[in-house]
């Protein structure tokens, strides 16, 4: 009986350690995922600005220059 009871509590702990590891890869690997996409959302996100705003600057330089009849 306390065999059993030994290797019904071994059974239970590897288990719970395979579920805690197995969970521990998931949540790492889903945070570095969504880690990497904000990074990349907000790369693209800035990048976009700078563009636009570079554009704008542009834009308004030449219509200062009169070159833009808008």
């Amino acid at each position: 009986v306390v065999i059993v009871v030994v290797v019904v509590a071994l059974i239970v702990v590897v288990l719970t350690g395979v579920v805690v590891v197995v969970v521990k890869v998931v949540v790492v690997v889903v945070v570095e995922e969504v880690v990497v996409v904000l990074v990349a959302v907000v790369v693209v996100l800035l990048v976009i600005v700078v563009l636009v705003k570079s554009l704008a600057d542009f834009t308004a330089f030449w219509r200062h220059q009169g070159l833009f009849s808008t």
